[in-house]
C-alpha cells in the first residue's frame, strides 16, 4: 500500500460530511457569496446528495475517517483534499491560497494527530499550496499546478519535503482562466484514473505537460467543452479504471466506458457543482493498493 497514488484501490480515506461544513441555512445564507459559491446550496438537498456520495464510498469496504465540525473553518472545508497532501512519510499540511480557507490545515492537523497519523511537514508563508493542485502520476512523480492557489515558493517547499522520499515534483503552469477568485486547480483539468489513463480538459492544459503525459504512455480521455463547467474532468478513481463522477456528464462517462472503465455517478448539484468541488475534492484518500 502507498499514499503515492491517485489511481490504486482506496483502502483508507478521510471525508467531511456536508452537515458538518454547511451547518444550517442561516450559516449558508451568511457565507455562500463571500466564498464564491455559484449559488446558494440548498441544505436538505445537499444532505441527500452527500448520503448518496457516501454510500458509494462505504461500498468500497475502505476505512473511512471523518473530519468533525470545527468552528474555525467554513463551508469550503467539505472539500477536504485541499488542506493536506498524503505521503508515505506522513501528511504535508498545506497553506491555502484562498484566504477564507487558511485555518483548514490546522483543523486537519488536530484530527491527524488524534488518529496517530504522522505529520511530515507544512507549507509556510509566503508559500501557498492546495491539495487540489497536486496529482500523483506514479509512486515517484507528483505533478503540482502553479496558479493562483499554489505558488512557486509553495512548490519549492513541497519539493524539499518530498526529496528524501525519492519523489520528483513536476511543475505545471496553470492559466489565468477566470482569475484569482475562481476555484481552479490542476485537478480541474486532470484526473488520473489508472497508471496509463487520465481524464483531461485539453483547452486549458499546457502543451508541454500534455505532451509529457503522452510520452509517459498515458491515454487521454478528453472532456468536451460543454461538460467542463459541470465537472466532467473531476473524476475520482476508486480503483484502477473504477471511476466516480458527478452526474450530468454523459459524453465523458461514455468516453471513460469506451476506455474500459466502470463509471458510477452521484447527484452533485448542491455538494459539487455549486462549490466547485467534485469527488476528488470531497475526499482525502490516504492509502491505496497499487
Amino acid at each position: 500500500m502507498t499514499c503515492h497514488s491517485d489511481t490504486g484501490k482506496i483502502k483508507s480515506l478521510f471525508i467531511k460530511k456536508v452537515q458538518q461544513a454547511l451547518l444550517n441555512d442561516a450559516h449558508i445564507e451568511q457565507h455562500w457569496k463571500e466564498l464564491n459559491f455559484l449559488s446558494k446550496p440548498l441544505l436538505d438537498e445537499a444532505v441527500a446528495e452527500y448520503a448518496g456520495f457516501e454510500a458509494v464510498l462505504k461500498n468500497l469496504g475502505a476505512d473511512i475517517f471523518y473530519f468533525p465540525e470545527d468552528g474555525t473553518v467554513n463551508m469550503d472545508s467539505v472539500y477536504c483534499r485541499d488542506a493536506a497532501v498524503a505521503t508515505d512519510g506522513g501528511m504535508i499540511l498545506c497553506n491555502m491560497g484562498k484566504e477564507a480557507r487558511k485555518q483548514e490545515p490546522l483543523a486537519q492537523q488536530k484530527v491527524f494527530e488524534a488518529n496517530g497519523i504522522k505529520i511530515l511537514g507544512s507549507i509556510s508563508a509566503p508559500g501557498t499550496l492546495e491539495g487540489g493542485d497536486v496529482a500523483w502520476l506514479n509512486e515517484h512523480t507528483l505533478a503540482a499546478g502553479h496558479g493562483y492557489r499554489t505558488n512557486a515558493e509553495g512548490i519549492r517547499q513541497l519539493t524539499a519535503l518530498l526529496k528524501p522520499l525519492n519523489v520528483e515534483v513536476i511543475t505545471v503552469p496553470l492559466p489565468h482562466y477566470k482569475g484569482p477568485l475562481d476555484v481552479f486547480h490542476l485537478m480541474s483539468i486532470l484526473s488520473p484514473v489508472d497508471t496509463n489513463l487520465a481524464v483531461v480538459y485539453s483547452p486549458l492544459m499546457p502543451v508541454v505537460f500534455r505532451e509529457l503525459l503522452i510520452q509517459r504512455g498515458y491515454e487521454l480521455v478528453e472532456v468536451p467543452d460543454e461538460e467542463f463547467d459541470s465537472m466532467g474532468c473531476n473524476v475520482l478513481a476508486l480503483a484502477p479504471r473504477d471511476c466516480l463522477m458527478v452526474d450530468g456528464n454523459p459524453k465523458t462517462k461514455a468516453a471513460l466506458e469506451k476506455a474500459g472503465c466502470k463509471v458510477t455517478v452521484y447527484k452533485g448539484e448542491e455538494i459539487s457543482v455549486k462549490g466547485g468541488g467534485g469527488p476528488t475534492c470531497l475526499t482525502r484518500p490516504m492509502y491505496r493498493v497499487q
